[in-house]
């Protein structure tokens, strides 16, 4: 171990019980999270703390992708499968050419896809996820981020800035059409999801939003078709994907010692799922309707192109 490493693990140790309390404050502000994790990794920006990657993922953005785990988040989802990548101080440390010589590796079956960067939440490592995103882009590689867009605030948008020239696609997750509900279900406001997402329309990145149908949390009709009017507003919206809820992370908060939070609530099927999707895009529908006017009839999102911009997203089973 060199003497940065050691003194990295130093700082590590000496600062958890800092972080231990900024996730323990009764908010859960992911703002004092962040600012906790730039704490604890001071010692070397250089690196990032990855949970895992996956040389040959299919679901997380077009083609093929590299997609890099990030490790660290905020929110506390009922049904999240990954709760092994909840600590930020967890992980393996990796540089930026360390991640895309595993890239370089596999170049070849990556011709159509790229480098996708998901979670834990990639945003609570901003920098890194910057310098990752630059480079990829310097050697011609396509980016993508899955993200809740949680630690994201308007007076901090600068910050933004490097990862915004340098990022070419967003999977956007979003919880829950209702602030109250999105609270109980991921322990967080959702005012910072919306701000993010009006920060890519601005930049006028384009933003492929993904949306979880739990039964009997997020699958009634009046929590659908209001999401589908909150995204029928977006201009810089370019997909959708419904994805039913599953049970496959309820060996692993067993495995962990954990109490999972929706034992007894059964998977949805993929009809299911379906018909969640077409409630969205009936709202969508409605939302669009009451803004068309804000778009014109020859943009590619005008209302006539609606069915063929949306009908090519279908629902997928993976989350």
């Amino acid at each position: 171990m060199t003497r940065c490493d050691m003194a990295g693990e130093r700082l590590i140790k000496e600062n958890a019980g800092n972080l231990k309390a900024a996730y323990e404050t009764a908010d859960k502000k992911p703002e004092k999270i962040y600012e906790a994790e730039k704490h604890v990794n001071k010692s070397d920006r250089s690196q990032g703390r990855i949970h895992s990657i996956e040389s040959f993922g299919t679901v997380d953005g077009p083609g093929i992708r590299l997609v890099v785990f990030f490790q660290g988040c905020p929110l506390r989802c009922r049904y999240c499968h990954n709760p092994d990548s909840w600590d930020v101080t967890a992980g393996t440390r990796m540089t930026v050419n360390e991640i895309l010589t595993l890239y370089e590796k596999n170049k070849s079956f990556y011709r159509k896809g790229g480098i996708t960067a998901t979670g834990g939440e990639p945003l609570l490592q901003l920098e890194f996820l910057t310098q990752l995103f630059a480079e990829a882009k310097r050697r011609g590689i396509h980016t993508c981020l899955d993200t809740s867009g949680i630690v994201y605030r308007d007076d901090k948008k600068e910050d933004y800035v490097g990862l915004f020239n340098n990022l070419d696609l967003v999977l956007l997750d979003i919880k829950h059409s209702e602030t109250k509900e999105h609270r109980e279900l991921t322990g967080q406001k959702m005012e910072p999801v919306l701000a993010f997402a009006r920060a890519l329309e601005k930049a006028r990145l384009p933003m492929i939003v993904r949306h979880v149908v739990v039964p009997g949390i997020t699958d009634g009709e009046k929590h659908l078709k209001k999401l589908g009017r909150l995204l029928g507003t977006f201009t810089n919206l370019k997909g959708l994907e419904v994805l039913p809820y599953h049970t496959m992370g309820v060996k692993k908060y067993e495995s962990m010692g954990m109490i999972y939070p929706l034992a007894g609530v059964p998977p949805m099927g993929a009809d299911e799922a379906g018909k969640a999707r077409n409630l969205i895009l009936e709202g969508m529908r409605e939302g669009r309707k009451r803004k068309k006017q804000e778009f014109s009839s020859e943009s590619d999102f005008g209302f006539r192109n609606y069915k063929e911009k949306f009908g090519l997203f279908p629902t997928k089973m993976l989350y």
